[in-house]
């Protein structure tokens, strides 16, 4: 006797796993989660009185714009040369292929601290620039000592360093581009750059963008290393000031911290946005 197909599928119950031990896992997190979070209440160290009082300071609130002016300006500086770097790189000529590599080996092989300290002494190195052709015109004389130029050299010294890493993220979106397309250009009529720039950028973005987005993040922390300009207008610096005013460092600390997190979840969320237009195409 052979069952009917209805019976058989009437006869199948599916039963839900249960996971005891991540219901137990979740309770103990929530109790640790809970006394942590109690213990910093109530402990008087944190002085939540005084981090209240400044959370929305002036001069916070200024430190927090300068601080999103140096990760835009920098960040444009390094996606702009991390693409040409990225091309040199890419290139067939061993020129320029070599000086894109000794670019990348110097700022990506020393410390970005002290990178900066360097751009905070570049006026003792260099007292003035002169621009124009050499032993012939002369266009402009800039002095250096007389400027006040440490914004512009952290912002030139974050841009530089981030720059040798957008290359390999650029460099890496290429070569993710099958080299089929390019050979599609090529029979179209395209010139190399045309190529590059309606063809293979366009494709690799979907490569480029998750981590840049992660750069640029990373980029707004560093902010507070301008420091060894020196510079200290930017958000840490500004709290740091404070903090030696009053003598609190410790909610001073957590002012600076509020501010990087909220910027920085806002970031993500459009990371977030911007991954999930350029990803659609790989969607069927």
């Amino acid at each position: 006797m052979v069952a009917h197909p209805a019976e058989q599928d009437a006869q199948i119950e599916a039963v839900p796993l249960r996971h005891p031990g991540q219901w137990l896992a979740a309770a103990v997190v929530l109790v640790l989660a809970g006394l942590f979070v109690y213990g910093a209440a109530t402990n008087p160290a944190y002085r939540w009185s005084t981090y209240a009082d400044y959370l929305f300071d002036t001069r916070v609130l200024a430190g927090v714009g300068y601080t999103l002016a140096l990760t835009v300006l920098a960040m444009l500086i390094a996606v702009v040369l991390g693409v040409v770097l990225a091309v040199m790189r890419l290139t067939d000529n061993p020129v320029l292929r070599y000086c894109a590599w000794v670019y990348l080996w110097i700022f990506r092989g020393t410390p970005v601290y002290v990178q900066l300290v360097f751009w905070g002494l570049f006026g003792s190195i260099y007292k003035h620039i002169d621009l124009g052709i050499p032993f012939v015109a002369e266009f402009a004389h800039i002095n250096i000592q007389t400027l006040n130029a440490a914004f512009f050299f952290a912002v030139i010294g974050l841009g530089l360093n981030e720059a040798a890493y957008m290359a390999e993220i650029v460099r890496a979106g290429i070569n993710s581009v099958g080299p089929g397309q390019t050979e599609a250009s090529t029979a179209l009529g395209m010139s190399w750059a045309q190529t590059m720039r309606r063809t293979v950028l366009p494709q690799a973005m979907r490569v480029i963008i998750p981590p840049t987005g992660n750069e640029l993040i990373s980029m707004l922390k560093t902010t507070s290393l301008v420091a060894a300009v020196p510079f200290s207008l930017e958000l840490y610096g500004r709290t740091t000031d404070i903090s030696g005013v009053n003598f609190q460092p410790i909610p001073m600390l957590l002012v600076a911290s509020t501010w990087y997190l909220a910027v920085t979840s806002v970031l993500m969320v459009g990371q977030h946005f911007v991954e999930k237009h350029f990803s659609r195409g790989e969607r069927s």
